[in-house]
């Protein structure tokens, strides 16, 4: 991407073998660990530097999906490059968490173009859409630029109108600051910090409200959350398979457990509720 310094400092894409991964989560398996996370700059590219062998993510996470892990989970994906398969693998098996964190940064097609996206805001909520069908209980996230160079207030308007339209269950964003090194650093037009302020705020308004409207579609229904924390006051954090935090009162005992519990509130795009 244009933006983007992480190739120059990291290098090229490189990915583990197969092998060695899965034997990585049986090993954390026979140790108690219930829920893993693939991490990658772009986990869908994971296998297209193989040489001698046709093997993909959607492979991957099938193949880990056949092993005793409770949970998978994955970040972060370029929706360039989510296929079929991945989003079939999704649907399929029961320990991979419905939630997919799928970065579109503009809802605007001339500014995707700038950034070197790759696809356009048609071909986004077509996947999620797609992808939707294969896991109706789909939590979808996502990350957002605002003021990349270029943007004007119809660009941006295009992007609150996606923000609606994907009906994000939280959006990360971000306010465009160029890195010396990459192209949109010396794009023309830079966008004014005072606008970028705006933008941003507006955008975390929008992002704020629809979290709180997925989050209120579970009160008083239950989650299965696994606890990770606990506080000084006995109030357990975790998370629900569809990444919603939870906060409920327990005990140490209760830390890496799957428990069920019933939301009666939520704060600030936390559920609170309690062990059933």
């Amino acid at each position: 991407c244009t933006y983007c310094i992480v190739p120059y400092t990291r290098g090229k894409e490189r990915s583990r073998l197969p092998e060695n991964i899965i034997k990585e989560v049986e090993q954390l398996v026979n140790e108690g660990y219930l829920e893993v996370t693939l991490l990658g700059q772009n986990v869908n590219a994971y296998g297209k530097d193989f040489i001698d062998r046709n093997y993909t993510f959607g492979n991957l996470l099938e193949d880990l999906a056949k092993t005793n892990i409770k949970r998978i989970r994955y970040t972060t994906s370029h929706p360039r490059d989510l296929d079929d398969y991945t989003m079939e693998v999704m649907g399929k098996y029961k320990n991979i968490m419905p939630h997919l964190h799928l970065p579109v940064q503009s809802g605007s097609n001339e500014i995707l173009k700038r950034m070197n996206r790759k696809y356009t805001r048609e071909v986004y909520l077509e996947k999620i859409n797609k992808l939707k069908q294969y896991v109706p209980s789909l939590s979808l996230t996502t990350d957002i630029i605002v003021g990349f160079p270029g943007e004007t207030e119809e660009d941006f308007n295009d992007t609150l109108k996606l923000v609606e339209e994907a009906n994000f269950e939280g959006a990360y964003t971000f306010i465009y600051s160029p890195r010396k090194g990459t192209i949109a650093a010396n794009m023309k037009n830079q966008i004014d910090p005072k606008v970028k302020k705006e933008r941003v705020q507006e955008l975390m308004n929008l992002s704020r409200k629809l979290q709180g409207a997925y989050i209120e579609k579970y009160l008083n229904k239950e989650v299965s959350v696994i606890f990770e924390t606990i506080d000084q006051d006995g109030y357990i954090y975790g998370h629900s398979s569809n990444y919603i935090k939870v906060k409920a009162k327990g005990t140490k005992e209760d830390i890496n457990q799957i428990k069920n519990v019933l939301i009666t509130s939520f704060l600030d795009g936390q559920a609170n509720g309690y062990i059933v």
